[in-house]
């Protein structure tokens, strides 16, 4: 009797799967799986086949719709960490600790190199002293396909003021789907998935845990159900250096925006700083509304090209 499951995380050459009917069971897989750079990873969709009493093979892998990965520019490949994600959960806080919007930017940087949709919530809204502008960093972020979200983890009925998408919104959104989390100690991460899972899952110390019994533990990544929707997390992604990018031309194509600008630059190697000769961006005005969106986006990605520019090719990893 085959099986289809979800393979859930893994531990060397032993994968932990979740079948249809709900089961967790332990399999090996074929040779073949686990010889090229697509071996088999968390996430994937695979078939099993019974080998033994109370033992599984996995025989093959279902196509996959997304991959969750980091370049190894040295070897001119790619690690791939996670499969079948549906989208990119970034949690920031608007209270405590303090909002970074280099870090949300660097953040959609990988859902924009993964090929999947952002969402962005700021948490512990009871906290909001207003040190921000919120909708302008909601709106900053919109043009990119962003869906933000105002929530209270603590109080989950708090009315969304200012973006009009809140905590309930949120779970809606997320049912039926994978996303994998992202974000900073100490947003409340632990709090909100416990919220949103209705008190299915506990994160302990920022970690996810395990999906049930039996569960191996993986330096690599796992998924967890959290009732209507499934968790990755993944230690291969927690750190948010983006030095596995191989070179300002690649970076922009990660910045979508300034990239639909840079075109318009007179010169094809423009810095787009305040002396750069005929940068189009130095046209715009600083005190009208969407430039200063613009503005805000082009100095993320100009902090984040001299970062990647100084690093020697071959220490990239």
């Amino acid at each position: 009797m085959s099986l289809k499951a979800r393979i859930f995380s893994s531990n060397k050459r032993i994968f932990d799967c979740l079948t249809a009917e709900g089961d967790i069971v332990s399999a090996t897989a074929l040779a073949m799986l686990l010889k090229n750079d697509n071996s088999l990873v968390v996430g994937d969709n695979v078939n099993l086949e019974p080998d033994g009493e109370s033992q599984w093979t996995i025989t093959s892998a279902e196509e996959r719709t997304s991959t969750i990965f980091r370049n190894i520019p040295r070897e001119h490949t790619k690690k791939i960490i996670a499969s079948n994600v549906d989208a990119v959960l970034i949690v920031v806080s608007a209270g405590q600790p303090t909002y970074k919007r280099g870090l949300v930017d660097r953040y959609l940087v990988r859902a924009t190199q993964w090929g999947l949709p952002a969402l962005l919530v700021f948490n512990k809204m009871d906290l909001f002293d207003g040190e921000f502008d919120l909708a302008f960093e909601a709106e900053r972020v919109k043009q990119l396909g962003v869906t933000t979200f105002e929530v209270c983890a603590e109080d989950p009925d708090r009315k969304a003021a200012v973006l009009g998408n809140g905590f309930h919104e949120l779970k809606k959104m997320l049912k039926g789907n994978t996303a994998i989390l992202l974000g900073q100690s100490g947003v409340g991460k632990s709090r909100l998935i416990t919220e949103l899972s209705g008190g299915e899952v506990e994160l302990l110390s920022g970690d996810l845990g395990k999906v049930g019994k039996g569960m191996h533990t993986t330096t690599w990544a796992e998924l967890v159900e959290c009732g209507d929707f499934t968790l990755v997390d993944s230690p291969g992604v927690r750190s948010m250096s983006l030095s596995d990018i191989s070179d300002e031309e690649e970076l922009l194509n990660y910045f979508p925006d300034i990239a639909d600008g840079a075109v318009k630059c007179k010169f094809r190697n423009c810095e787009h700083a305040e002396n750069s000769k005929g940068c189009w961006f130095q046209t715009l005005k600083l005190e009208d509304h969407s430039s200063a969106v613009v503005f805000s986006r082009l100095e993320s990605y100009i902090r984040i090209r001299l970062e990647i520019t100084q690093i020697p090719t071959w220490e990239k990893k």
